[in-house]
């Protein structure tokens, strides 16, 4: 989080936007295919839930243009969540018709810490999973 406050509200709101605008459609697309794939109304719903999830992503690839990070010029929590974010569509290749998103996306994972974090957060999970075989 940047010490400037004005900086720092600028990563709020970014923080708040990646949960509450931007992951919400992205989620519910990946419920339909993942969840309900096979199930009438989700086939029929599919097509304009990748609309509105693809709304969000033309406007999210819009701001970022010839932007590296979406506060100032480093990497901050606003990225950890949004990128995050990004990541629940790894099922699809939704990402490809965005390619400062797919770049966007890779700068922010490609962090070492970013790295540790998930590989820390899984191990977790696969410890968790192991002792309930």
């Amino acid at each position: 989080m940047p010490s400037d406050p004005v900086l720092a509200a600028q990563v709020t709101s970014w923080m708040f936007a990646a949960m509450n605008s931007v992951e919400p459609p992205i989620q519910n697309l990946a419920a339909i295919d993942l969840f309900f794939a096979n199930e009438e109304w989700a086939k029929a719903r599919r097509a304009g839930a990748a609309d509105q999830a693809r709304g969000r992503l033309k406007a999210l690839a819009a701001y970022l243009e010839g932007k590296d990070y979406l506060v100032g010029d480093g990497f901050t929590a606003a990225d950890l969540l949004m990128s995050s974010v990004l990541l629940i569509l790894r099922h699809t290749d939704m990402l490809d018709e965005y390619p400062v998103l797919m770049a966007y996306k890779a700068r922010c994972h490609g962090r070492p810490g970013y790295e540790k974090a998930l590989e820390d957060q899984l191990a977790t999970f696969e410890r968790v999973a192991a002792a309930t075989q």
